[in-house]
């Protein structure tokens, strides 16, 4: 029910989309900055900003975007200042995905808060002044250069408060309006947002309304249905977004594992952004019988974990590779992590001279014992970037769709 419903919501979009665009081209009035904040963290703020971004240049002809205070933060070179400066990780993926040329990076990341800011603060070396006057400076630049900006906040509306730049305070001073974003569910989604929805209230900021992510396809229409009914009797706030989730969006990426524990593929580079479903990660105890068994019938796409003493599997896994390469099979998409803790275990340098030319057969080697890498990697949550550009391509065409724009911006 819901795939046949999906096309019905994108048939919609698209005519919803014309309408839009033909009402803003002949409109003089320009609406409401739009904030985005979450009530927790990995509830796909960043996913649904990229999703608002896509949707509103189809309205727009330029879309503004700034995250006023970011955290975990990146170098980049900037046009107008002629030197490199941070700016938040996630203004690089906007800006570029969707080439916002029209604004420069120094403008759109004007507050970064790395490890020790928030003791200087404190400290009183910080000026609280002058925090705001690089958020409302670099603000006005890029409302200047936009027909409609999108801000995005740093995790929660209370983010910040211990800096007094939270996102509710921060959303007021741009006189923008509050998109807020939880996961999906009910009583426990409906609460965290009762909480974010004080502190805008709190700072006089409008709610334009909600966006429940990450809803189990097979309750959506509940969800939808109650969630809708709940915001619209008990707070006169729209549900402006109700979407279903999509278990590939949260898949790690070969790349996201190298970002994790902080290694490298030996070989198969050419997969870095291969994902994997965590439920098919496949530790090997057995046999190598067992597991050349376990590999030609299992998904042709798990990952395998070994460790690193195990030589027979390692180079049961290369033999593998080149036997189906050979016989052609199937296509050959399965990863070997070797896991062994650095200062116990080293890998032999004459299995580690036989990777060469395996370009086909992702393996990694990490610091880590096998159930140290297994539990990191489901507590993982990999993030949106701007190299993965399928993942990012997927997500956009996944949550574009169920979003009402026309609804945001008659509320904006």
């Amino acid at each position: 029910m819901i795939l046949n419903s999906t096309a019905i919501i994108v048939a919609r979009s698209s005519i919803a989309s014309s309408r839009s665009t033909c009402h803003r081209l002949f409109s003089t009035k320009k609406p409401r900055p739009i904030f985005v904040a979450a009530t927790k963290q990995h509830v796909g703020k960043t996913t649904t900003s990229l999703a608002l971004m896509s949707g509103l240049q189809k309205r727009f002809a330029k879309v503004g975007f700034i995250k006023p205070v970011g955290q975990q933060h990146v170098t980049v070179y900037s046009p107008t200042l002629g030197e490199d400066i941070r700016v938040d990780k996630d203004i690089c993926l906007l800006k570029e995905e969707f080439h916002l040329d029209h604004i420069d990076y120094q403008h759109m990341s004007p507050v970064i808060i790395p490890r020790g800011y928030t003791k200087r603060y404190i400290d009183g070396k910080i000026c609280h002044d002058k925090q705001l006057k690089r958020i409302m400076a670099s603000f006005a630049e890029v409302s200047r250069a936009s027909d409609v900006v999108l801000a995005e906040g740093t995790g929660h509306c209370a983010v910040g408060s211990i800096v007094n730049v939270n996102n509710a305070h921060v959303a007021s001073m741009l006189g923008a309006s509050m998109l807020l974003i939880a996961n999906g569910g009910l009583g426990s989604a409906f609460d965290e947002l009762e909480l974010n929805r004080a502190l805008c209230e709190k700072h006089n900021v409008p709610i334009a309304g909600v966006v429940i992510n990450k809803v189990i396809p097979e309750k959506y229409e509940q969800t939808k249905r109650y969630m809708s009914k709940a915001f619209q009797d008990q707070w006169g706030i729209p549900l402006l977004g109700c979407i279903p989730d999509r278990p590939f969006l949260g898949c790690p990426a070969l790349a996201d594992l190298e970002r994790l524990f902080q290694s490298e593929l030996v070989c198969g580079q050419t997969h870095r952004y291969r994902h994997y479903n965590v439920k098919d990660i496949n530790l090997i105890t057995t046999s190598l019988t067992r597991f050349l068994e376990n590999i030609r019938s299992k998904s042709p796409r798990t990952l395998y974990i070994c460790h690193i003493t195990r030589d027979d599997i390692i180079l049961g896994f290369m033999a593998e590779y080149q036997r189906n390469r050979r016989e052609d099979e199937r296509p050959f998409e399965a990863a070997l992590l070797v896991c062994g803790r650095k200062e116990k275990y080293q890998m032999a340098d004459e299995v580690r001279d036989m990777f060469e030319g395996l370009e086909g057969a992702p393996v990694m080697v990490v610091g880590y014992s096998t159930h140290q890498a297994m539990q990191l990697i489901h507590d993982y949550t990999p993030k949106l970037n701007i190299d993965d550009k399928n993942r990012v391509r997927k997500a956009v065409e996944h949550y574009e769709p169920y979003i009402d724009f026309d609804k945001l911006l008659e509320r904006t």
